[in-house]
């Protein structure tokens, strides 16, 4: 068992060959008495349950509130004309990010990673590695599992409740675990994947939680969608060897310290930010009456 980033990347490399999937199947059997077959069965499980997210969400459908729909879709149209600015591998991750969360609104399957309102992130990095990088099933589930584990140290530390800790806390969370398994899935070390955690929460630090009307859609789509091309970039300078300045498991500290300091209206009350606008306000109005 690991307690921190430091022991991840420890455990890893002494027992496991740098395997950090490994390491998490490992754990988990220790955790729960599941046979290694099980743990599996259920990992490919909610593989298939994002994959199938991102093909699901990918519609022009309102959700009830008529807040969010139709988003990724006019992505797909926009990456489809090819006169993008940005690559097209991180639209491709933004779209399918958006895809999830709408359809998480629609209230459409989706695996909590780590959170409902968070979903999108790590089937939308996935999906666009599995493109990019021609992924077999088995470094899909290897994948998933090293996220987990980054996911594991970061709830245990500091949170993965938006309610406790602001949105850092929240896609702040998934994006770090999707650029740490992306690290990974190209071919990088376990402390590379360490340090595109850091990079990403770094980013996120203080990332309010603010949902219009108290519904995980505005700005929460939008917030995913954007979490995954931090999550490619961070993995990115990962890779080329760029080192954080603050140690991870410092930073996953400072994550909890943030999260702690924020006020009240900042975690998922929908009373601060973008919900205490005056747009904000009217959306809920005609949502719910006065």
């Amino acid at each position: 068992m690991f307690y921190s980033v430091k022991e991840l990347v420890e455990q890893a490399e002494q027992f496991h060959n740098g395997s950090i999937s490994e390491l998490m199947i490992a754990t988990e059997i220790e955790m729960t008495g599941r046979s290694r077959e099980e743990i599996i069965f259920i990992m490919s499980r909610n593989l298939e349950v994002m994959k199938q997210s991102v093909v699901n969400g990918l519609s022009t459908e309102k959700s009830i509130s008529g807040l969010t729909g139709g988003d990724a879709v006019k992505m797909d149209n926009y990456i489809k004309k090819g006169n993008t600015l940005s690559d097209t591998t991180i639209l491709t991750a933004v779209r399918n990010a958006m895809a999830v969360n709408e359809l998480n609104a629609k209230m459409g399957l989706v695996c909590a990673t780590p959170t409902a309102g968070s979903a999108g992130c790590l089937p939308a990095v996935l999906s666009t590695a599995i493109e990019k990088l021609n992924l077999t099933e088995e470094e899909q589930l290897n994948f998933l599992f090293t996220a987990g584990a980054f996911g594991l140290v970061i709830g245990n530390n500091a949170s993965i409740s938006g309610a406790e800790g602001g949105c850092q806390a929240e896609v702040g969370s998934a994006s770090a675990m999707s650029a740490a398994a992306l690290v990974m899935a190209a071919g990088g070390t376990a402390f590379q994947a360490s340090q595109a955690v850091a990079f990403v929460i770094k980013n996120m630090l203080g990332l309010i939680c603010d949902p219009v009307a108290g519904l995980v859609e505005v700005p929460c789509v939008k917030r995913n969608a954007l979490g995954s091309s931090f999550a490619m970039i961070a993995a990115d300078m990962a890779l080329s060897g760029i080192l954080s300045q603050i140690p991870v498991d410092e930073v996953i500290d400072a994550m909890y310290q943030v999260g702690s300091a924020l006020p009240t209206v900042f975690r998922e009350t929908a009373e601060g930010g973008l919900a205490a606008t005056p747009t904000g306000r009217q959306l809920s109005k005609q949502i719910f009456g006065e």
